[in-house]
This record gives structure tokens, C-alpha cells and sequence, in this order.
């Protein structure tokens, strides 16, 4: 009977196979080397990167004044990580990812209004003021939730890519999560059936060097987790996390070979969150001059703005008037967040599993 099960289970990955050439969707951009990439696709990139960082700003000023409640752990810093491998996605594929993921939810497409209601617990969030920061999800966007429970999405994103395997439609899941999640031992569950069942799926370690308060270097033996899945037979690659261009040239070639058939990629972004773990966390684990020079070096918008300016010919007053447009964006998703009405108390009895 076991072998039955097995021969059951082998089959639908065959299927994924064939299946793979046949993605009817076109890509969402093009795919130019690194040092190809056109205006539009840096503006387009810029735009989505600073849509990020002003939503989460607003997000920690919001806190702040207690209009948010439970956790909230912000993206800021990171946001060439999801904006490129957005732009190398294709329609479709399918996002899921752990509690920092505010940014993934806007980088899909979702509505700042309602990932922002979400964020209040009011009616008009993603669900229905019920879920918070940490729980919020689109079937319409392909996204499927961030994850409270350290390392749950990988396995999760691992069992989506075996549903694309199965029904053969060409999908790939993006499956995100820290270099803490990293050590969890289902990571690697998940890793020998996806490369012993070639599944399409890019697992993306966000590395931003500290899971909580804790470095890398104190946590990992091995602190380079892009070499985490070779006893799986898993190729992966580190990737400068800071710059949107190598995110999205790294992210069409493990997305490409996940798709084609040959199974899992891992790709490690090495990355950098500017504020603490979560609002309540003073990061006094890492020096100032530490992020500063990550701010000042390294900030993803910064070196977008910079090749705009430069190498595009933008003029400041151009910038000037996007920053405008993304502030009004998120004041009125703020807006909306702090005066739509709460959940009714009917809404306790409802997406409940009986």
C-alpha cells in the first residue's frame, strides 16, 4: 500500500513537467541583465519601494498613537527583496510568507486601505478587522498570508507548489522567510520533498542578519544559507537584498528554473531591517553607526532615486511629485483605517471550521 501512495504521489510531478512549457501567462516585465534595465522598470520598481516605505512609516506612527494593537513588525529597509522578485514573478505565482509582511502584501497588489484597516481591526481590512498584522490574506492576489508561527509558511508554501505540480498550471510559489526560520526543523522537511518531488517552488531567506536580537553569527553554524539545501540537491545563490536590479535578475533565473521542472532553488537575500524586530523592541542589540551606515551606503530607494536622477535623467521635481502621490496614498488608506467602523460582534462566529 505504501508504495502505491508513493507511486500516487510521484505522478502528479510528471505532470508539472509537461506542464511547465505550456504557462500561458506572460511575464510581468522583461528580462534584461542587471545593467539593462530600462526607466520605466526603475521607476516602476522606485515607486513600489517607496509605496512600502511610507506605508510602514505610517504603519510605526500609528502604533504609536495606539490606533494598531498586538504585534507589528515592519519591513522597512527591505524592500528590494519583495519588489524585485515581484517584477520576476508572473501573474499567478504565488506569494506566501511569515509576520514582516506588510510589504508583501503591497508588492502583490493588495489595497493600502485594506491592509491598513486590517492593521486597526477595522471592518474594511483584508479580514474583516480580524487577523491584525500578522494574518491577512487575497486569493485574488495570490497571496497567502503572513504566518505568526516561525518557519509555518514554508512548509504551507511548499504544499502550494505541490498543487501546481499536481494540476500541471505552470505556477511557482515564492516562499519567504528569515534567517531564523532557517534553523526550524520543518524547513528541511520541507526541502527533501520538494527536491524528491522536483516541486516549483523558490524558498527566499530574508537574511537581515538578526532573528529577534540574536546575530547570525550566534544562532547558524552555517551562516550561509544559501548553501542550507545542498544536501538536498537544492542550488542556491546569495543575492545583494539592497539592490532592486540583482534582486529581480536573481529572481528570473531561480523562478525560471523552478517553472521548467527541475525542482526548488533557494535564494538568500541578504538584506537589513532598519528598526527593531517589532514596535516593541529597542534593537540595543546592534550599534547606531551599524545602521547608519547600512542607511547611508546600502538603502535600496536611495540607490534607485540615485540611478534615476543620474543615469535616467529625472529631474527632482519628477521624484518630488511621486513621493507626493505615494503620501496620499497612504494618508488616505490611514484615513480609512482610523475611521471605518469596527467588526460586529457577529462577525465572531463567522470563518469558523467545525
Amino acid at each position: 500500500m505504501a508504495a502505491t501512495a508513493a507511486k500516487a504521489v510521484a505522478t502528479p510531478v510528471k505532470t508539472a513537467k509537461a506542464a511547465a512549457s505550456r504557462a500561458t501567462k506572460p511575464a510581468r516585465s522583461a528580462r534584461p541583465a542587471t545593467g539593462d534595465w530600462s526607466k520605466a522598470q526603475e521607476q516602476s520598481a522606485y515607486r513600489e519601494m517607496l509605496l512600502i516605505r511610507r506605508f510602514e512609516e505610517k504603519a510605526g506612527q500609528m502604533y504609536g498613537m495606539g490606533l494598531i494593537g498586538g504585534f507589528c513588525h515592519l519591513y522597512i529597509g527591505q524592500e528590494a527583496v519583495v519588489v524585485g522578485l515581484q517584477m520576476a514573478a508572473r501573474q499567478g505565482d504565488q506569494v506566501i510568507t511569515g509576520y514582516r509582511d506588510h510589504g508583501h502584501m503591497l508588492a502583490t497588489g493588495m489595497d493600502a486601505r485594506g491592509v491598513m484597516a486590517e492593521l486597526t481591526g477595522r471592518r474594511g481590512g483584508y479580514s474583516r478587522g480580524k487577523g491584525g498584522s500578522m494574518h491577512m490574506f487575497s486569493m485574488e492576489k495570490a497571496f497567502f498570508g503572513g504566518h505568526g508561527i516561525v518557519g509555518a509558511q514554508v512548509s504551507l508554501g511548499t504544499g502550494l507548489a505541490f498543487a501546481n505540480a499536481y494540476r500541471g498550471d505552470g505556477k511557482v510559489s515564492l516562499t519567504y522567510f528569515g534567517d531564523g526560520a532557517a534553523n526550524q526543523g520543518q524547513v528541511y522537511e520541507s526541502f527533501n520533498m520538494a527536491a524528491l518531488w522536483k516541486l516549483p517552488v523558490v524558498y527566499v531567506i530574508e537574511n537581515n542578519k538578526y532573528a529577534m536580537g540574536t546575530s547570525v553569527n550566534r544562532a547558524s553554524a552555517q551562516t550561509d544559507f544559501s548553501r542550507r539545501g545542498l544536501s538536498f540537491n537544492i542550488p542556491g545563490e546569495q543575492v545583494d537584498g539592497m539592490d532592486v536590479r540583482a534582486v529581480h535578475e536573481a529572481g528570473l533565473r531561480a523562478i525560471d528554473y523552478a517553472r521548467s521542472g527541475k525542482g526548488p532553488y533557494i535564494l538568500e537575500m541578504l538584506t537589513y531591517r532598519y528598526r527593531g524586530h517589532s514596535m516593541s523592541d529597542p534593537a540595543k542589540y546592534r550599534s547606531k553607526d551599524e545602521v547608519q551606515k547600512m542607511r547611508t551606503e546600502h538603502d535600496p530607494i536611495e540607490q534607485s532615486r540615485a540611478r534615476l536622477l543620474g543615469e535616467h535623467d529625472l529631474k527632482e521635481d519628477e521624484l518630488k511629485k511621486v513621493d507626493a502621490e505615494i503620501r496620499e496614498i497612504v494618508n488616505e488608506a490611514a484615513d480609512f483605517a482610523t475611521n471605518d467602523p469596527e467588526p460586529d460582534a457577529a462577525e465572531l462566529w463567522t470563518d469558523i471550521l467545525r
